[in-house]
């Protein structure tokens, strides 16, 4: 059994070097193996792109969403390079949005986030359940942010050096929240430890392992399916997924 300090290690350097060009492979294989099927209900769904990702890098992953029937949303912050400010004030922005989304729809949100995007979706679940149907992350180390993942630099050079990653946050980050939780995680992502992005097993938490790249998290076909399964299901009946529905 690993140890807990080798069991969230960062993952190879050959995995993170192989990156770019997985993302395009997943890429090219969504342009022609996922066709959308318009089975959703048009609930709001909100998606959190991951660290100094852009609007448009999840542009495929909403217009996927929104042809398959819901009502995808950017989460409208432009870049996201982390946040602005202390964690609980960015977070109350973060929330006005979601209750915006809310009220606008007269319906219950489901929030997707890729990355550390998923940081941002689990805490809004967390501090809002009476707003969240699901969360579902993409490759968000929330069961270990330090030493886990590659980005880490990159989170500094954004923020000027400054964290803030305490013991007592990543033991609160951990905590998985109170509405139905999706995890999707790829044992060959090569930016975040897949382990570090595992939840739980619960009555209304799992985690689907799928064969994407990190930066293709957003695009491989197995990953939309596996979205479009997750958010299509009638609010208040969510089960588990069985692999073969995927």
């Amino acid at each position: 059994m690993p140890t807990t300090a080798t069991a969230f290690r960062a993952p190879p350097l050959m995995l993170l070097a192989a990156e770019p060009l997985r993302a395009v492979f997943d890429f090219c294989a969504s342009r022609f193996c996922a066709t959308a099927t318009p089975v959703g209900d048009g609930h709001p769904v909100v998606v959190f792109p991951g660290l100094g990702g852009a609007p448009f890098t999840t542009s495929h992953l909403r217009k996927y969403l929104a042809d398959s029937g819901f009502a995808a949303h950017c989460w409208g912050r432009g870049v996201n390079t982390g946040p602005d400010g202390e964690l609980e004030t960015w977070l109350d922005g973060l929330e006005s949005d979601l209750r915006r989304h809310h009220d606008h729809a007269g319906r219950k949100v489901s929030l997707v986030g890729w990355s550390l995007g998923g940081i941002y979706a689990r805490e809004l679940a967390k501090r809002a359940p009476d707003a969240v149907r699901q969360v579902i992350t993409l490759g968000t180390p929330f069961a270990a942010m330090r030493g886990s993942t590659h980005a880490e630099g990159v989170f500094r050079l954004l923020n000027g050096g400054k964290t803030q990653l305490t013991p007592r946050l990543e033991a609160r980050l951990r905590q998985c929240p109170p509405v139905p939780t999706t995890a999707v995680y790829s044992r060959s992502d090569g930016v975040v430890c897949w382990r570090s992005c595992i939840e739980k097993r619960t009555r209304q938490s799992e985690s689907i392992e799928v064969g994407a790249s990190h930066l293709g998290l957003v695009t491989h076909p197995e990953v939309l399916r596996v979205l479009v399964d997750r958010l299509a299901q009638p609010e208040g009946q969510w089960k588990p997924m069985r692999r073969g529905r995927a």
